[in-house]
């Protein structure tokens, strides 16, 4: 039994029966065609989920007016042509047993149409900055917001002609149109669209009015909203509550609570690791006092465990998990059948997710390379079993031998360390990151399971490859930190080989290594400075986790000199140069070096030619981040 008798209950909303009390959340992901219809990857994405037991899958933002984009490839219901293209998705999703509703928006001042169409974003107020791009946006005059009141009514009507069990409408986080107008920040308005917080209302209002008269009475509609806005000038919890009666008397079935807002109080749409679980459940158990109707709560809600606590409670009736089914879309069916140690932990790193987006890149996953290449990354059994030796346990060669075995390969990995994960396990090494080590434990479990021989504690030489004779050999021999004389490197640091004594402490390099050693270093009460060439620290983390990191740094006084570049290492410190100026930083009780690593491959050149067919991966290949390795590993697995 897997002891989750209230998570795996069915639930109504509205007229909508749903299998189980799991949503998944709506989350961009830029997989759609560039006129707004579904491609086929985005149907084999929403299908795994639906596929792997999610009850109701809450769809990405779908636009209502093509000429406001809110991504490059924004899904689309502003026309009529675009209705059996969202029916394809919802009779897929529908054919896994699970339910399906969009999020129907207008992106308003988060529309990326100047950058596309180069017309000017729009809000209820003038000047209102994209999040993404820090562009403005202008005024929509009173005339103009009938027409997009209707827009919204019409997509409504297309999802249902497209056979969607409902909808649900974006009004969190002072975000796109209508969470905009609804914000005492945002909405500045002197007209009836502004002011006073009933005021405020009246576009959302308007806008469920015109969903009712165009979709019908009986279309399930959930609210998306913020609980508390969590800064000055914002929304507080009970002036949410006061509204939700009115909400409930416009036509709205649920709430779907959040908290937060762009930009200030960003963090709590996205948050990072390190950042509180189930951080909302406050917040939608007091909604769910002053509700009638289903309650909805998402936020770091990432084991069905917690999930079955918080819904037992009577924090919600319902949970939305976003990340946790990207990590794995399995996760309902697995906990259904008390799988809890086979389930992929999300450790919140966004580094997939949200980073990779941010720059430019696919939406993916750590610890699930095959989100969002669910048709192209399908384990298919081998044709014939081989014999693999993989050398090296960190991520990449764990993914790959992972993969591999469970294609039916015969594998063996071999680690140098008296433990599995490599240069990953430092990246845990930070307080706030602690819990980026359960992805290293889930690939040890799986692979065990899976298999695999691992052989700890042991140095692959030429000679033991040659007495093993494997068919495939797969160097994942990852890389070794750069060295300087006088200078600590961070990897020791990280790891406690380098004790550190309380005083001031000089960081070379500001990524992702360097601010791990920055926050361990900070926390345990060093006076540290980092220096970073670029003009950004910490461009591995997704926006959300820098700027918890960034409020940490000034909490605990570190100094961070970006678009710094050393010039000379001292005995204690530095000399810099910025803004075309050298200076020196001096009286330093410790330097440390987070300048990246250097490749480790000693074994290919000498190889190739003895074992049929080898792999370089990861590090070893090229230095590179865990999220890249493990997809490297995945891919090289499958090809096996």
């Amino acid at each position: 039994m897997s002891g989750l008798d209230h998570l795996l209950s069915p639930i109504r909303i509205g007229s909508m029966q749903i299998r189980n009390r799991i949503a998944m959340a709506p989350m961009s992901t830029d997989f759609a065609l560039d006129d707004g219809a579904v491609s086929d990857r985005l149907v084999a994405y929403y299908e795994a989920r639906a596929r792997g037991g999610a009850g109701l899958v809450i769809a990405e933002v779908v636009g209502v007016d093509g000429a406001f984009p809110y991504m490059p490839r924004t899904l689309g219901l502003w026309s009529d042509e675009l209705v059996p293209s969202m029916k394809r998705l919802v009779d897929a999703v529908h054919g896994q047993g699970a339910s399906i509703i969009p999020q129907i928006s207008h992106p308003g001042p988060e529309s990326l149409c100047t950058i596309f169409t180069g017309a000017e974003a729009v809000g209820p107020s003038a000047g209102i900055l994209n999040s993404l791009t820090g562009l403005g946006c202008r005024e929509l005059s009173a005339e103009e917001i009938p027409p997009i009141v209707l827009r919204y009514g019409e997509a409504a009507r297309r999802a249902r002609e497209a056979g969607c069990d409902g909808m649900e409408l974006h009004a969190a986080h002072g975000y796109m149109l209508a969470g905009s107008f609804l914000s005492g920040i945002r909405n500045r308005r002197t007209d009836g669209y502004g002011g006073t917080l009933e005021q405020r209302l009246r576009f959302l209002l308007e806008v469920i009015g015109s969903v009712r008269e165009h979709a019908g009475a009986d279309f399930p509609l959930i609210l998306r909203i913020s609980g508390d806005d969590h800064v000055p000038g914002g929304r507080s919890l009970e002036e949410t509550c006061r509204i939700v009666p009115l909400l409930e008397e416009a036509g709205v079935d649920a709430f779907h609570v959040s908290s937060g807002v762009y930009p200030d109080a960003s963090w709590r749409v996205i948050p990072p690791a390190g950042s509180p679980l189930c951080l909302n459940a406050a917040e939608s158990a007091s909604v769910r006092k002053a509700a009638r109707v289903p309650v909805l709560v998402v936020g770091r809600i990432n084991d069905p465990k917690m999930a079955e606590e918080l819904l037992a409670r009577g924090d919600a009736d319902m949970v939305v998990m976003g990340r946790a089914l990207l990590a794995d879309p399995e996760l309902p069916n697995k906990a259904a059948q008390g799988r809890f140690e086979d389930i992929a932990p999300c450790v919140g790193c966004g580094v997939g997710c949200v980073a990779a987006r941010e720059r430019g890149g696919d939406m993916t996953c750590v610890v699930n390379p095959a989100c969002g290449l669910e048709e192209e990354a399908a384990i298919v059994p081998a044709p014939a079993a081989r014999r693999v030796m993989v050398v090296g346990g960190g991520p990449a060669g764990l993914a790959a031998a992972l993969i591999a075995a469970l294609r039916g390969h015969d594998v063996d990995l071999y680690e140098r360390a008296s433990r599995l994960g490599g240069q990953y396990n430092l990246a845990s090494a930070a307080p706030s990151k602690r819990e980026l080590a359960k992805v290293i434990d889930h690939y040890a479990r799986q692979i065990e399971k899976a298999g695999v021989r691992v052989h700890l504690g042991t140095e692959v030489t030429a000679g033991l490859v040659r007495e093993s004779s494997p068919d495939v050999l797969v160097v994942a021999t990852g890389g070794r930190p750069r060295q300087h004389d006088g200078a600590v490197n961070a990897h020791d640091v990280l790891s406690g080989a380098a004790p550190a004594e309380p005083g001031s402490v000089l960081v070379i390099g500001g990524g992702m290594t360097g601010c791990d050693a920055a926050e361990l270093l900070a926390t345990a009460g060093m006076h540290v400075t980092i220096v970073e060439m670029e003009d950004e620290a910490a461009s591995g983390m997704f926006t959300e986790a820098r700027k918890v990191l960034f409020q940490l740094f000034e909490e605990k006084g570190v100094t961070l000199l970006t678009s710094s570049e050393v010039k000379e290492i001292l005995p204690d410190g530095a000399v810099i140069e910025r803004e075309g100026r050298q200076e020196s930083i001096r009286g330093m009780d410790l330097v440390v070096l987070a300048t990246g690593v250097e490749r480790v491959n000693d074994l290919e050149g000498e190889l190739r030619g003895v074992v049929e067919e080898v792999y370089v991966i990861g590090d070893a290949r090229e230095p590179r981040q865990a999220l890249e390795a493990i997809a490297e590993g995945a891919e090289i697995g499958r090809k096996i």
